[in-house]
């Protein structure tokens, strides 16, 4: 970092997953030391804090900013909308509305920074709902697939403002010119899905995105594609069924290697080629949910993130956080609007 460059501050929710701070703050300190470029503040219980984090290891780039309460991972987010106004996650939100910090990490509950993020950051004024996206392993390298669980119902506006912003989110972090868009359907055929797929559809056919038509489940994984756009109740849907699949075929090779003698000595043959395939597909290098539309920077981490996935998750904020992602969102959503493109469908 040069004497003209001032450091990146990110706010972590030090008390929310299902690890809190032991994970969090082995996680801040291994991030300090491989990124000269950012600060971080760690937002909890001082005195829980200060049990994995001794006072002298503070400085200038490592601190502690004290909220006396947390939100459950099984907390209704109203609840914590309305009584947890000292939270973590609230406070580490706030500091980014106030300035105090560029992002927010967090890896509570999903509900609840969805709600509190967006009550306290608010939308961009060209963006109706804000939107949860992450990258997924793909043959090609990673496809970003959203929303996953922001919004369970959406218009078809809203599903062409979700292309738009992946879009955008992918061109700025992954340096994609003209990121390749697909609508996420039960098939590709012009007569096949809802209502609000087909007019998604014809939304984004009539958009300059470079938008590649419909595609199906398995296309996230096997196709040449960037973003893969649908609502949120069925990327969660497609989410959580995917993460289950890794799971069992994690679990069925094991058993299977370790049955008997032979078995074992397959795996042993085997070991440089399983590693390769674990690394490429471990899903702590994917961790780091995005909610885009907001006045904000805030990342979701997996709940059950160890310390090296938390890692990640820092990072994923790092570079939008570099690439000015919310202004490139609100410039790009406002410019396909005044092209008239969400003109043809009611919104």
């Amino acid at each position: 970092m040069t004497a003209n460059q001032r450091p990146i501050v990110i706010a972590l929710d030090a008390m929310g997953g299902d690890h809190g701070a032991p994970v969090i703050v082995e996680a801040a300190r291994h991030y300090l030391k491989i990124d000269s470029q950012i600060n971080i503040i760690l937002v909890g219980r001082e005195e829980v804090l200060h049990q994995y984090i001794p006072p002298a290891e503070l400085n200038a780039r490592l601190t502690i900013h004290h909220a006396s309460q947390e939100v459950s991972m099984s907390e209704l987010p109203s609840k914590a909308l309305r009584g947890k106004k000292d939270s973590s996650m609230r406070v580490a939100i706030n500091l980014v509305k106030t300035g105090q910090a560029d992002a927010c990490v967090s890896s509570g509950n999903t509900g609840a920074l969805t709600a509190t993020a967006r009550f306290v950051l608010k939308t961009l004024s060209v963006v109706d709902r804000p939107a949860i996206i992450t990258p997924l392993p793909s043959l090609r390298g990673r496809t970003y697939v959203l929303d996953l669980g922001a919004n369970v119902d959406c218009k078809a506006s809203h599903l062409f403002q979700f292309a738009v912003m992946g879009s955008e989110l992918v061109s700025a972090v992954e340096g994609i010119t003209s990121p390749q868009v697909g609508l996420l359907n039960i098939g590709q055929e012009e007569i096949k899905g809802n209502e609000q797929v087909k007019q998604a559809h014809e939304l984004l056919v009539k958009s300059k995105l470079r938008y590649v038509g419909y595609v199906e489940g398995d296309d996230i994984y096997l196709r040449d594609i960037d973003v893969v756009v649908c609502d949120g109740f069925v990327g969660n849907v497609a989410l959580k069924t995917s993460e289950g699949v890794a799971k069992m075929i994690s679990r069925r090779l094991k058993e299977g290697f370790s049955q008997n003698l032979f078995t074992k000595l397959a795996a042993l043959v085997s070991m440089p080629i399983l590693k390769n395939f674990k690394n490429k597909f471990d899903p702590r290098h994917y961790n780091g949910a995005s909610l885009l539309g907001l006045r904000g920077i805030v990342i979701k981490s997996h709940g059950g993130a160890d310390a090296t996935a938390f890692s990640n998750a820092i990072a994923v904020a790092k570079k939008e956080v570099l690439a000015n992602v919310p202004q490139r969102i609100a410039t790009q959503v406002a410019r396909h609007l005044e092209d008239g493109t969400t003109a043809q469908v009611a919104v």
